[in-house]
């Protein structure tokens, strides 16, 4: 080879080298640029106010799948309260620490009568004898789909303690006790697999007050304060700070391990006690969401007052419903069961029929449904919950066109039926009727949504007539029933929309009148 050669092999290879450490240059500048501009949280109001917005993929997702599990399963008594009453023997303390009633809880009977004295079997002792040895992730999330479910939150960390998932942070977990397996990464990676988005529910800001602390329970015996909380005897002994950082220790690593979708925070984190860290959990969890490359999307009850800004989370109303439309999103998160979250051998039900009902309410008003489900402690999902469940899914293999990626409309509805607002309120709701309809739209489709089978099979609505304020301006080109083959005749006048002859039922449970607009 000769030096000319050499050379120019050389001159090459320089600028080839340039060319690459310019362009590697040019790279790392461009994302720097994208990383600039991507919101930062810092762990006070202002800053997240100013750069939190609700994930829109929420809002579209409409239903979920909640699940309360865990030692409290064992027994099947009372609800999954039974680690707190099973010790209230003269008093029973409601959830704010108010007295509730006089005289021994009848948990605390039944719990002495079955078990015996609780200072020698305590809570601790169902641990051992939760084995959840018939529980198979596949099988959970295969009936959540089928129920049309797109989004599932197990309980991670309940009152009592014990955390569903292998905890960094305490040694009361479902890895190191009991089943002797990760539940809460069994079910992450088998909703994943499947499509699902997965998040947690963390309700062990209450452990410090949840346990009542007398010298003949074994609540108070030292070798146990990491399950039963490090709190003494005074009932309104203020939650100490750390406490606090235990709390804050096990959340952190609840987020780190399993990068849940959503994060349900229970009502206790909603007191004055934990005011310092609530912002600093939000910035923590946001900031950790950008790290990820996702949306995350934080929910508070907000019980009593606005914990948490307003705006700077999604809002969870418990066992309620609103009234009238929110503009920012929010969830009523229920049970299946009337009395319990948790598997119980009394357990009640609602009907399909009205958990449909409540979900179609909910979604006209511009909220989610986050419904549970109380497994047995062996781990099967029982026979009347799996059936209502798997009859939602049919409903919405029908209807769901009126349910997901929906909006709310001009009104939510029409209708004699009034709904009660807020925490706890739906026992004193009436069940819906044929003239309760309840609007959603997506694209050039307005849905109205029967309640329940009109009289005569047909049906005038009121919102959508030519004098309506709502239906200024609305053009309809088309009615169908979906499910139905049926070609409707329809008229729209000064007084509303009338179908005449809604021909045959699409279903047992709420129909749906797909409008195309013009």
């Amino acid at each position: 080879m000769s030096k000319k050669e050499s050379f120019l092999i050389l001159l090459t290879l320089v600028l080839l080298l340039g060319a690459c450490k310019s362009k590697n240059k040019n790279t790392n500048k461009d994302v720097m640029a994208v990383s600039d501009t991507i919101p930062k949280y810092e762990a006070n109001w202002e800053s997240i106010k100013k750069n939190y917005k609700d994930p829109t993929w929420f809002s579209e997702q409409k239903f979920g799948i909640f699940i309360h599990w865990g030692a409290y399963s064992v027994p099947a008594f009372g609800s999954e309260w039974y680690p707190r009453q099973m010790y209230m023997d003269t008093a029973t303390f409601t959830a704010q620490l108010n007295l509730q009633k006089k005289g021994p809880n009848e948990t605390y009977l039944h719990h002495k009568k079955k078990w015996g004295d609780q200072k020698n079997f305590g809570y601790k002792d169902f641990i051992p004898m939760f084995k959840a040895e018939k529980f198979n992730a596949k099988n959970w999330i295969d009936l959540f789909k089928k129920s049309g479910a797109k989004y599932v939150v197990p309980v991670a960390d309940h009152h009592d303690g014990f955390a569903m998932y292998k905890s960094n942070t305490t040694r009361w977990n479902s890895v190191d006790m009991g089943p002797k397996r990760d539940v809460l990464g069994e079910l992450f990676k088998e909703g994943r697999a499947q499509g699902l988005i997965m998040g947690a529910s963390s309700h062990y800001a209450f452990n410090w007050s949840f346990y009542n602390k007398k010298d003949h329970f074994d609540t108070t015996d030292p070798q146990y304060a990491d399950l039963y909380s490090p709190k003494g005897k005074d009932l309104n002994e203020p939650v100490s700070e750390e406490f606090k950082k235990k709390w804050w220790n096990r959340t952190v690593d609840l987020i780190d391990n399993y990068q849940p979708d959503i994060l349900w925070f229970d009502f206790y984190v909603d007191i004055p006690d934990y005011a310092s860290v609530r912002p600093k959990i939000a910035a923590y969890y946001y900031n950790k969401g950008i790290e990820w490359g996702k949306e995350v999307v934080l929910q508070d009850k907000n019980f009593d007052h606005d914990a948490f800004p307003q705006g700077t989370v999604i809002y969870d109303l418990e066992r309620g419903k609103l009234p009238g439309i929110r503009k920012l999103p929010w969830q009523t998160d229920t049970s299946i069961g009337k009395n319990s979250w948790s598997h119980v051998t009394n357990w009640e039900s609602k009907t399909a029929n009205q958990l449909i009902d409540d979900l179609v309410d909910i979604v006209s008003k511009n909220g989610n449904l986050l419904l549970n489900v109380g497994p047995k402690a062996d781990g099967t999902i029982p026979e009347d919950q799996t059936k209502i469940l798997l009859q939602i899914g049919d409903w919405l293999k029908v209807n769901g066109d009126a349910i997901y990626g929906t909006k709310y409309w001009n009104t939510f509805g029409e209708g004699p039926t009034e709904v009660k607002k807020g925490h706890h309120s739906e026992g004193q709701n009436k069940e819906f009727t044929g003239q309760d309809i309840r609007f959603t739209q997506k694209g050039d489709k307005l849905y109205a949504i029967m309640m329940a089978w009109p009289k005569n099979g047909k049906v005038n609505i009121a919102s959508l007539g030519k004098g309506s304020e709502y239906a200024k301006d609305l053009q309809i080109k088309n009615v169908n029933l979906l499910g139905s083959e049926s070609k409707l005749s329809f008229e729209q006048n000064e007084k509303g929309l009338s179908v005449m002859n809604l021909g045959e039922k699409s279903g047992e449970f709420a129909h749906t009148l797909e409008i195309t607009m013009k």
